[in-house]
């Protein structure tokens, strides 16, 4: 049995689960039931426009907005009939090869404006975009992942035992239905050949049932829901490696212990209630580190420390020396090499725990020697593959400059537990009070004439503070000039660069 535990929370609105490996939290899958994801999720959806020039089309699923689908993710209907209502396997092409649409096909010719479509959500929505689907479908159980549009089938490459390999793709063999193709997911890794044969009707069984429902109406609508984050975690993170899933909902806990008895019950006993007083997460010193984990400074255990900035196209992260000078360094190229690893342990434990995805550069201190920046980069590559997201990394620069990409599949943790501030609108930054001081002097020169009397404004305490320090001699420079006093009401429940200006009561 392994070391590492899962830890769910369903709290009021939202469910939250962590997996924690050799004593650190290193993902935490975040649900809320007014946001639940979509990804996995199969529709009956309308073709709504077909743009030629980027091979894609948009496709109204019944969603907040249309989701997109490329050519490359579409279905030759004389290949696979998803638009009538027959079970799998029936029909006389049923052991034909199902041909992959080439990228270069021109997209009018397999798919039409108006047409329904069958398609799952591959790639919830992400910022202003839509969802992303495709009409290949796939269905994950257990042991098993269903994909009846394919005709290629195969073993994890997380399985790397050739015996075992070569075990398990004899029983897909026998156990394949009659179309599409079967995947050993790394769950499969000894599981019994009844226990696989039983993940495959489970799962033929749904793609019937999709089918089915599919053709019943044409309006977009639901077909297939994936499950809910707790049940999704016990059936994809627990393995041999996780030594128990603890949940501190009842409820949660019998609907848990329902799916282990179905598909795993060898593990039904590492399934536990949490019935102590002080909160789950609390217990188990998460909610610390979450707080962490949202810092846009991380501090590193030598002193240095590392500023992470996420863009809407790409993420940032800068390693610095900080406090960091060494401890019996023989030259400054030792302690920049040590801060520079100890920042890339970080740094893969960062992108896995807070979930970034897409282009990111890394800006890690320079190095002259080759030989530390080839440590370096072996360090952050090994760390990677670790990650359950795929990674690509471009090698080191002279600069000490790293660019790399991982999988996006869902929000960050970052967006999705922060909205943009409404204070600086999401900049970071706010005018500083001197700025707002001298644009207000603007605007009493520009409308003072509008005003008979005297003049008040409103404004913020430490915009007030600029007009008793360096502004006061050209506020008195006005009044003299147009004859009119500016009596200052300071209000601290006001924006830092707002102020309102009126005649003085």
């Amino acid at each position: 049995m392994g070391e590492n535990l899962i830890v769910v929370n369903v709290d009021f609105g939202e469910t939250r689960v962590a997996l924690i490996e050799h004593g650190m939290i290193v993902e935490l899958l975040v649900e809320r039931t007014a946001e639940r994801s979509i990804v996995g999720n199969v529709y009956r959806g309308r073709v709504t426009r077909v743009l030629p020039g980027m091979q894609a089309a948009f496709v109204d699923a019944g969603l907040e907005r249309n989701a997109f689908l490329h050519v490359s993710d579409i279905v030759r209907r004389e290949d696979y009939d998803l638009f009538g209502v027959d079970e799998p396997g029936e029909g006389d092409d049923a052991d034909g090869e199902v041909r992959r649409v080439s990228r270069r096909t021109p997209i009018r010719e397999v798919i039409r404006e108006g047409e329904p479509i069958a398609v799952q959500v591959s790639k919830g929505p992400i910022g202003t975009k839509g969802c992303r689907v495709t009409a290949h479908v796939s269905l994950p159980g257990r042991h098993l992942v269903y994909m009846p549009t394919s005709d290629r089938g195969g073993v994890s490459r997380r399985i790397t035992s050739e015996d075992e390999r070569k075990r398990l793709a004899k029983i897909l063999k026998r156990i394949a239905p009659p179309r599409g193709a079967l995947i050993a997911r790394t769950a499969a890794e000894g599981a019994s050949a009844d226990a696989l044969e039983a993940d495959a009707a489970y799962l033929s069984e749904s793609w019937g049932d999709i089918l089915k429902r599919f053709g019943e109406d044409r309006k977009p609508a639901l077909l297939y829901e994936e499950l809910g984050l707790p049940l999704r975690a016990a059936r994809d993170m627990v393995n041999d490696t996780v030594s128990e899933l603890v949940i501190d909902d009842a409820t949660e806990f019998e609907k848990l212990r329902s799916l282990a008895d179905r598909l795993m019950p060898a593990r039904l006993d590492s399934i536990k209630l949490y019935e102590g007083d002080e909160p789950i997460f609390d217990a188990f010193g998460i909610e610390g580190e979450i707080k962490r984990a949202l810092a846009r400074r991380v501090e590193l255990p030598s002193g240095g420390y590392l500023v992470i900035d996420q863009a809407e196209a790409l993420t940032a992260i800068d390693v610095n020396t900080g406090s960091f000078v060494g401890k019996g360094s023989k030259d400054q190229e030792d302690t920049i090499l040590a801060t520079n690893l100890e920042a890339v342990d970080e740094i893969a434990y960062q992108l896995r725990f807070r979930n970034i995805g897409g282009l990111i550069v890394l800006d890690l201190i320079d190095m002259d020697r080759p030989t530390s920046r080839r440590k370096v980069m072996a360090r952050l590559q090994e760390l990677l593959k670790g990650d359950r997201a795929r990674t690509s990394v471009i090698k080191i620069s002279e600069f000490g400059l790293v660019e790399m990409t991982r999988e996006r599949t869902r929000e960050s943790l970052g967006r999705m537990l922060h909205e943009p501030c409404l204070y600086c609108d999401g900049t970071g930054q706010t005018l500083s009070r001197v700025t707002v001081a001298n644009e207000l002097l603007r605007e009493l020169r520009r409308h003072h004439d509008e005003f008979k009397g005297d003049i008040e404004v409103k404004l913020h305490p430490r915009v007030a503070e600029v007009f008793k320090g360096e502004g006061a001699a050209p506020l008195k420079a006005f009044e003299k000039r147009t004859g009119k006093k500016v009596a200052l009401a300071a209000d601290a429940s006001g924006h830092l660069e707002q102020y309102q200006i009126r005649a003085r009561r």
